[in-house]
This record gives structure tokens, C-alpha cells and sequence, in this order.
């Protein structure tokens, strides 16, 4: 079996900038990526994408192909389509790919799959013509498809970016439901004299409202009580603005209420985690230099905690800073510069999060709601687990299976985090997340009998 001093998963911005600055370092590194063409979600297919499409996208999304070309120029290996389904204590990686499974073994292992949609269980939320933000950016970035008549329903950044793309792209969204309260304006405004070195994504904010506004698109503000309505398809968007009950007649609906760190591999391999409550979210517990609670475990990008494509460039870059160094190797210079870059990247999140706090009608979503989209469980099933004496998400799984679908929790665990600490009136962080087994991903069997003990296939740098 082949062994590598770095194995880097995912091939984001922080996978990609990871694996060239290891590779610069002498170290032998390998990059195992799902897609069939390196940039992550927020780069995703840069390198196929023309030069209409990368217009739409925006300068932010250019900026992927640089670092692209980096790692496809450094010595790493990169192998595209391979499905991370099982790391062991020895830091033994399992992945499927062409049909098969295969093992490789890493010195320390660099897990930089990054971020995740939030779950937005709300009613009507599984109706066809209903998807994510996230989803309706995928179908533009990898084939130029957008959806007439969009309904934008949520709040963040990317809610925003993506009503921008959409008007770029010729198709503006049909309106856009905002469910940030007034009260969380002034929350955020205490964060505003530390957020003024990130003034540049302050700037782009206000810019993208403005083209909203100039396109004509309806702003709904401080929407509650949001129901997504339909028989066998989505129809209306009903909600409540401004005291009034409204309506929107629309087959396409797109829900965002911000992304979380993905924790699935880290979860897998034991890697201790704590509640934080600014991003209502699970984040990996990290030391100075990104490394986990288990030795040679590192986490870069927005796995690490939400920071953005920049930020998750230079964390790929100090990791593998960090792993040279551990191994004796010459660091690359700048390192201090670097880190006083991110510092400087970093410092409007506070009051990003502070904003862009997930609704409360997410955190606790009414009895009849769908939350494990899976097994079809809902919030008042869950509920009922608690009042029997289910302590955490591990036994309402038990219980009820909600987790135990193929999403394997994606779409649901935080969901379900929350609802069991609003019952049991305590925080996420004491009834904790499930536990992940392997496979991470489905797997088939004919993946599995065909197991090869030998190397990996290596792709060509170019």
C-alpha cells in the first residue's frame, strides 16, 4: 500500500492551495477529490467553465483558476472521483473510484471538505421545484441552467450573491423572502468597528443589494411564519412581512440559511468538537496551527469554522506550512504575513454571524414539519422521543432511524441537535451530534469486492 507524508481530502480552495504549497515543500501529497475537476463548491468546474459563464460568476469566481493551475503545475498527485468512505486509527483512507475500492495510508491527513448548507426544515420544504441556494449555483456554474422565476427564500451572503448571478445571467429572481429580524441589525452593528478591516466584503454587500434593487427585484424583509404550499409541487411561498400574511405564486423555490462546517470525516475519526454559538454550528476542536485532537489530523477551510474562499486558501496554505515544519522540511517564507492576512479576511465574520443567524422558525420547527428528509421523520416525532427518555441524537436514531438514510445526517443533524436541547431545555453542545460510521458515502458492493491492493492510478499534472 502505498503511503503518502500528506493525504489531502477535497479539492476546494483550501485543498487545492494545501497540496501545492506541501508539494513545493518536498513533501509526497495526494489530493482525493469527488468532483470530476478541482474547485469545490464555490469554484466549482472553473477550469470548464467559459467566458460567459465566468463573467455571470464574477471576478471571486476567476480567481479558482489560479489556483488550479497551481495545483495542477505542483507535483501533487490529484486523483478526481474518489469517494472517501472509511479512515481507520492508522490513518488508513479507503475510497471508491472507476468502479472499485482502493486504500493509500498518510503521514498526516489534511481534511479540507469544507462547508455545507444549513438544514431549513420548514413546511413544504420537500416539495419538487424546492432546492438550495447552494443547488440552484451548482446547475449555473457546471451547465449555465438557471430557474425562471426563482423564489429566493432565507438569509446570508450567498443568498444575495447568487440573486446578483441570477440577474447577471438574464434570469433575476422572482423575489427574494429575507427572514432577518430588525433586531439582529442592531446585534450586528456592535461588531462593526472590528469588521472594518474586512471592509472590501462590507462594500460587496452593499453592492449587491443596490443591483438588486436596480433589477427590480422584491425585497420581502423580516419574513416569518414562511410555508412552501403545494399538492405534488411547489406553487406558493406564503409568509408574513410587515404584519401582513402574502403570497407568491412560483414552481421554483431556493432555501439558504447559511452553510456549516462539514463534520462527517472529522465526527468518523474521533476528532473532539465543540457547540459554537455564534455559528450554530459543530466546529472540530483546533490548535493554533489547524491540527485536531488526534495527531497528524488537520482541518483547513470552512470545515474549520465558516471564514470564506479566501480565508480558506491561506488556512490550506499554513497547514501545509505547519505539516513541512513538523517533518523537518524548509518552510516557505511569509508565513507571519500570512497570518496577519487571515486575521485581517476574518474580521467580518462576527458580525456576519451576528446578522446572519439562522430563524428561529429553522432552530425549532413546528411538530408537523419534516426534519430527517430520509426516514421522514418529523419534529414532533422527535420531540416525542425525548419526552421517552432519548437523551441525544444517537438515540432518537435508534428510536425513530433519523440519521440512518443516505444523506447519513447531512440534511438533518443539526436540525436535529437543536430540537432535542429546545425539549430537554439545555444547549446543542450537551446533547452533542451523531456518531459517524463508515461508509460515509453509499457504497455499493461491486465498489466494495473490488478492492485493489495496489497504487492508486496517478492523473498527469497537466
Amino acid at each position: 500500500m502505498r503511503r503518502y507524508d500528506v493525504v489531502v481530502i477535497g479539492a476546494g480552495p483550501a485543498g487545492m492551495a494545501c497540496a501545492a504549497e506541501a508539494s513545493r515543500a518536498g513533501l509526497s501529497t495526494l489530493v482525493l477529490d469527488e468532483q470530476c475537476r478541482p474547485g469545490g463548491q464555490i469554484y466549482r468546474d472553473i477550469e470548464a467553465a467559459d467566458a460567459r459563464r465566468r463573467g455571470i460568476l464574477g471576478s471571486d469566481y476567476e480567481t479558482g483558476a489560479d489556483l488550479a493551475a497551481e495545483l495542477r503545475a505542483s507535483k501533487a498527485e490529484y486523483l478526481p472521483g474518489a469517494v472517501v468512505w472509511n479512515i481507520d486509527s492508522e490513518k488508513q483512507i479507503d475510497f471508491s473510484m472507476d468502479g472499485g475500492s482502493r486504500s493509500v495510508e498518510a503521514g498526516h491527513i489534511v481534511v479540507a471538505t469544507g462547508a455545507i448548507e444549513r438544514p431549513t426544515p420548514m413546511p413544504g420544504w420537500t416539495l419538487p421545484g424546492v432546492t438550495t441556494v447552494g443547488a440552484a449555483q451548482i446547475l449555473l456554474k457546471t451547465s449555465g441552467v438557471v430557474m425562471e422565476d426563482l423564489v429566493l427564500v432565507g438569509s446570508g451572503p450567498l443568498l444575495w450573491l447568487a440573486a446578483t448571478q441570477l440577474i447577471a445571467a438574464g434570469a433575476p429572481p422572482k423575489a427574494i423572502v429575507e427572514t432577518v429580524p430588525k433586531a439582529r441589525y442592531r446585534a450586528a452593528a456592535k461588531h462593526l468597528a472590528k469588521a472594518l478591516p474586512g471592509w472590501r466584503y462590507l462594500a460587496k454587500g452593499f453592492a449587491m443589494m443596490r443591483a438588486v434593487k436596480r433589477a427590480g427585484v422584491p425585497v420581502h424583509r423580516a419574513a416569518e411564519e414562511i410555508v412552501i404550499e403545494g399538492e405534488t409541487a411547489a406553487r406558493t411561498v406564503a409568509f408574513t412581512s410587515g404584519g401582513m400574511r402574502q403570497r407568491i405564486e412560483t414552481a421554483h423555490v431556493a432555501l439558504h440559511q447559511g452553510v456549516v462546517p462539514n463534520q462527517q470525516i472529522t465526527r468518523l475519526i474521533n476528532c473532539r468538537h465543540r457547540f459554537d454559538r455564534s455559528q450554530r454550528a459543530f466546529l472540530p476542536v483546533l490548535d493554533a496551527h489547524f491540527e485536531t485532537s488526534v495527531p497528524g489530523v488537520f482541518v483547513a477551510g470552512d470545515g474549520a469554522g465558516i471564514g470564506g474562499a479566501k480565508s480558506a486558501a491561506m488556512r490550506g496554505r499554513l497547514v501545509a506550512m505547519r505539516i513541512a515544519e513538523k517533518a523537518g522540511k524548509s518552510v516557505a517564507k511569509g508565513r507571519e504575513t500570512l497570518q496577519a492576512e487571515l486575521r485581517r479576511d476574518s474580521a467580518v465574520r462576527p458580525l456576519l454571524e451576528a446578522l446572519y443567524a439562522p430563524s428561529e422558525d429553522i432552530l425549532s420547527p413546528a411538530d408537523g414539519t419534516l426534519v430527517c428528509r430520509c426516514e421522514e421523520i418529523t419534529a414532533g416525532q422527535i420531540r416525542e422521543a425525548v419526552a421517552l427518555g432519548a437523551p441525544g441524537p444517537n438515540q432518537v436514531k435508534s428510536f425513530l432511524r433519523a440519521g440512518m438514510g443516505p444523506c447519513q445526517g447531512r440534511m438533518c443533524g443539526l436540525a436535529v441537535s437543536e430540537i432535542i436541547a429546545a425539549a430537554k431545555g439545555e444547549e446543542p453542545s450537551s446533547v452533542d451530534y451523531y456518531r459517524i460510521r463508515p461508509p460515509l458515502k453509499p457504497l455499493l458492493l461491486s465498489e466494495l469486492a473490488a478492492f485493489e491492493a495496489g497504487e492508486p492510478p496517478r492523473e498527469a499534472a497537466e
